[in-house]
């Protein structure tokens, strides 16, 4: 009984992982799967449990010789890459591994999703280079921001001493381009600055706010479509910090579409999604939200594309190059992260932010 009691408590453990588990008698049925698994499959467990599981497979072979040589008790561990069939769609590539439970007399079955795993190393390599772009920009912006005093001070004094008044124009462009770059250190420094105050969040409600802000903007020529799922519940969320990082997204997309609003053919989506059984910050959620900002423009250029969160890298002209940084910040401050998908004709930017569990 003791030892039925562990097995489910290593069971227990395995169920609620994001790696896709299955256990397979020797004769190939499935005994038990994850949550994981049973949501990549895109089946009901039920749909799974008792059936060949190397069926699954577009090629059972590996998985039916993992079965003969267990059977044959010749067999510890398998690994190898194959395709997983999912429900009503292709199948999509997978890391294998195949090991013998000795405890359960069963096949142990670990599925890696190569795509999962690619998002989950990309995702990690922006919240490594977030951190060092904070760092860095808050040494940048430190060592601009005292020197900068010293030349504005030093333009009015000068300014005062002018025999000519007409030169004043010259001590006029010095003070405005100081301010100018105070004003962009301060924004560096923002993220830095800002309270986290968290309460119950509609996103709906933000994202309607924006919907306003942006369309103030840009009365003529853009249209904003919404695609709500209005069953989503309520998130805990800093209000003001989600606002600004969705009105950041949309307005890049407004200003990359004022040549086609010109012409009437400007249009964003914003569009508002449950995810299930969601990796994020290699936590696993059973339920996030998924906020999608969609536009129509050229899309992003592919030599920036991969660098367009680090400060100051802009495809623009006049474009600062913080505000997708900034957006990102405030959406990781949620646990959350801001992924983008662009061709020409088509951008996506998909925010996914984590809900109660």
């Amino acid at each position: 009984m003791s030892d039925l009691r562990a097995i489910d408590r290593e069971w227990q453990a395995l169920e609620h992982i994001a790696t896709l588990v299955a256990v397979i008698r020797l004769d190939g049925a499935a005994e038990r799967v994850n949550a994981a698994l049973e949501n990549a499959l895109g089946v009901s467990r039920k749909s799974i449990l008792g059936h060949y599981f190397g069926g699954f497979f577009q090629d059972d072979e590996l998985v039916h010789k993992a079965l003969v040589d267990a059977r044959a008790q010749r067999f510890s561990s398998l690994r190898f890459e194959a395709q997983l069939r999912r429900s009503l769609q292709d199948s999509f590539p997978v890391h294998a591994n195949l090991s013998w439970w000795e405890e359960e007399e069963s096949i142990l079955v670990e599925l890696w999703p190569l795509e999962q795993q690619v998002r989950q190393d990309r995702e990690e390599r922006v919240r490594e280079q977030a951190l060092a772009n904070k760092e860095l920009i808050r040494n940048l912006a430190h060592e601009i921001k005292n020197p900068l005093g010293g030349i504005r001070g030093a333009a009015q004094l000068l300014e005062l001493e002018l025999p000519d008044a007409q030169l004043k124009e010259y001590t006029d462009v010095i003070i405005h381009e100081a301010d100018r770059l105070q004003a962009l250190v301060d924004r560096l420094l923002a993220p830095h600055r800002h309270p986290h105050t968290v309460g119950d969040v509609n996103i709906h409600e933000v994202c309607e706010r924006v919907c306003q802000l942006v369309l103030l903007e840009y009365p003529q020529g853009l249209r904003i479509e919404r695609d709500y799922d209005t069953s989503l519940p309520e998130i805990r969320g800093d209000r003001e910090q989600l606002i600004q990082a969705l009105l950041n997204i949309v307005q890049n997309a407004a200003q990359v579409l004022v040549p086609q609003m010109a012409q009437d053919n400007a249009r964003i989506t914003l569009r508002t999604r449950i995810a299930r059984q969601l990796t994020l910050g290699r936590k696993r959620h059973k339920l996030a939200l998924e906020l999608h900002v969609i536009d129509n423009g050229p899309g992003i250029e592919p030599d920036i594309k991969e660098r367009i969160f680090y400060p100051l890298v802009t495809g623009r002209d006049g474009g600062t190059g913080l505000g997708l940084p900034l957006a990102q910040t405030f959406v990781q401050r949620h646990e959350g992260l801001i992924e983008c998908e662009s061709e020409p004709g088509r951008t996506d930017f998909r925010i996914m932010l984590p809900l109660t569990d």
